[in-house]
């Protein structure tokens, strides 16, 4: 009886709390008359409502949907080109051909075999040396996020960047366009040293558009803090900005795999009839559109401006905070730079005129948010064991792939089955699955999320060896021999792989982009794009372990590459979440840390607009 009496009361209670009248479908808002004026139709959910109601998306903004066209050009670019790389540094030139193309006649037959002459081929570099160069690639372009966010955030702002970033990525495609001229693959040596000068470049640019385009998207949704709505139904929820952000990270990964889709399959073909030079070039073309669109549609976003001693704030704020904990015992050290109180400690409020001078701009919330932003690149340490396995896709697969039976299908198109499931999947994702965890109020936070990627991709890893053992097996030719000759390819179809492709898809949804998610989210809003670069380092830091299993690149040694990187995926998956677990607890708390009015350059924003301003 008193549950009940209780239950009715906290019932009148919430029915008097004013909200927001909401077409869910439509996202059309409309204030309830009794909502406050002060509160400008914002109603901050309690505790008990944030834990207790279902949560639902903002709108997303025109102005995020060019965003995420930008993106498609650019990896249209991107993957259009590097789909190309194992082919075209791995394989010879078929005889007779001066492109790299195919080579259909019976001069090619009578010169080689059948299966030579139908693999696009140039520089005849070898496996190992396909997979170093496409690894090297792989660390560059992941490298320079780091560089590109701190440019950003410091020095010319994200905007700027971006368009600065996109002028590197065209000089760096152009020379891969020359490198695949055919008078530069006659020069063989010269045309892999131009080729490798087009990867340096080609890798500042991606750096600096990488780590900056996904923050610039995210600041396109306006709300910041989470308000109660009552929909048209009579359902009140919590209208969230971390699901419309999540949502808004969905579809931009989404346009990230149409462009590697588009580009991967269009190129692919361009590769195999025309020849690697135009296989360069189009993606190239295509990108030329996304320095035309930020250009045109400036105006209209909201963006960061540079806040130049802001990094080094944070530097000195963790020093001060450090002060004292260093200690002969390496336990004893790490006991005191995890205390409960590290931040507390360092807070303006608590200081008070203890302060040192140059704290005298900085708010508590700063400092809030620059802890928030440290363990979120605590977080992101676990993640090049999950690159690892998603790195496979890129290299050894590919090369997996040429020694099944293809059926007349290009070996380097196989792998364009990880974006199309990607490209069908997200929008059922969106529209259903997160919608029915969160209806029946299931919390799939994004550390549980990112932790089910990395099994997920440990699987896709398993499969992978159990394919590459069935090979071994079934090839006419002794193990170590298996991909030297086309006459040694296995009866299975190359069609098998479409289960590890599937699920390297499926963990991407839930590590990779929630990476994204979590990397805007937990930054402090002046040092997004540095928080970001950390988050893009670790493929870069998966791409020097990769370096280090090269050895195990080539025959018969590919079972044992496969089933390490199945046993690493797995242990990072189980040490992610059992070192986060504790942090995933208080996901909503971190959250829900207030705006600072703290914008840099020694500036205290009176009004707290959190350094969002009108470009």
């Amino acid at each position: 009886m008193a549950a009940n009496v209780g239950d009715e009361l906290h019932a009148m209670a919430q029915a008097r709390r004013p909200s927001v009248m909401v077409d869910e479908k439509q996202g059309l808002t409309e204030r309830d008359s009794s909502l406050d004026a002060s509160t400008n139709g914002d109603v901050e959910p309690t505790k008990e409502e944030m834990a207790t109601l279902r949560r639902v998306s903002g709108s997303i903004t025109w102005q995020a949907m060019t965003i995420t066209f930008v993106e498609f050009c650019e990896r249209f670019g991107y993957y259009g080109t590097t789909a190309l790389f194992t082919n075209f540094i791995q394989q010879p030139r078929p005889f007779g051909s001066r492109t790299g193309n195919i080579q259909n006649s019976m001069a090619c037959f009578l010169a080689s075999s059948e299966d030579a002459c139908m693999q696009p081929g140039a520089l005849d570099q070898g496996q190992r040396a396909a997979t170093g160069l496409t690894t090297f690639n792989q660390f560059w372009a992941y490298i320079m996020p780091l560089v590109g966010g701190y440019v950003a955030d410091t020095y010319l702002g994200r905007y700027n960047t971006i368009q600065g970033a996109i002028g590197f990525s065209v000089v760096g495609h152009i020379l891969l366009v020359c490198s695949a001229l055919p008078q530069m693959i006659d020069k063989g040596s010269s045309a892999l040293g131009l080729f490798a000068v087009g990867l340096v470049i080609l890798g500042i640019g991606t750096g600096g558009f990488k780590s900056n385009v996904s923050p610039l998207l995210a600041e396109q949704v306006q709300q910041r803090r989470p308000k109660i709505i009552t929909l048209s139904t009579g359902e009140r929820v919590i209208q969230d900005p971390q699901v419309t952000i999540s949502r808004v990270f969905l579809y931009f990964y989404m346009m990230i795999n149409f462009g590697s889709l588009a580009g991967g399959i269009g190129m692919v073909y361009v590769e195999r009839y025309v020849g690697f030079w135009l296989a360069y070039l189009l993606p190239t073309a295509l990108f030329l559109g996304s320095p035309l669109v930020l250009l045109l549609c400036k105006k209209y976003y909201i963006v960061s401006p540079p806040t130049s001693s802001v990094f080094g704030r944070a530097i000195k704020l963790f020093s001060l905070a450090a002060k004292g904990a260093a200690s002969p015992n390496p336990i004893k050290t790490y006991k005191n730079l995890t205390r409960d109180d590290f931040w507390e400690s360092v807070k303006p409020s608590r200081l008070g005129s203890d302060a040192p001078a140059w704290m005298r701009d900085i708010d508590d919330n700063w400092v809030d948010q620059v802890a928030r932003g440290l363990n979120a690149c605590k977080v992101f340490l676990w993640l090049p064991l999950y690159w690892l396995a998603y790195n496979q896709m890129t290299g050894n697969l590919t090369s997996q792939s040429a020694t099944m039976q293809l059926g007349g299908v290009p070996n380097d198109l196989i792998n364009n089955l990880n974006p199309i499931t990607l490209v069908l999947f997200i929008p059922l994702i969106d529209y259903f699955f997160y919608p029915f965890l969160r209806k029946h109020r299931i919390r799939f936070t994004p550390l549980k999320r990112m932790a089910m990627g990395f099994l997920v991709a440990a699987a896709a890893m398993l499969a992978s060896t159990f394919i590459q053992w069935q090979i071994y097996s079934t090839s006419p030719c002794p193990a170590s021999e298996v991909s030297s000759s086309a006459d040694c390819k296995s009866p299975i179809n190359v069609w098998v792989q479409t289960v590890p492709y599937c699920l390297i898809a499926f963990s991407e949804v839930f590590t990779s982009i929630t990476g994204l998610e979590y990397a805007f989210s937990k930054a402090p809003e002046n040092m997004r794009g540095l928080v970001m670069g950390v988050n893009l380092l670790m493929t870069a830091f998966s791409a020097a372990l990769g370096q280090a299993l090269t050895p195990l690149s080539g025959d018969p040694l590919l079972v044992w590459n496969y089933g390490i990187v199945t046993v690493l995926a797995t242990f990072g998956g189980i040490g992610f979440w059992f070192t986060w677990r504790s942090l995933d607890a208080r996901e909503d708390e971190l959250n829900l840390i207030g705006a600072t009015k703290y914008k840099g350059r020694g500036v205290l924003d009176k009004g707290g607009s959190a350094g969002l301003n009108a470009a």
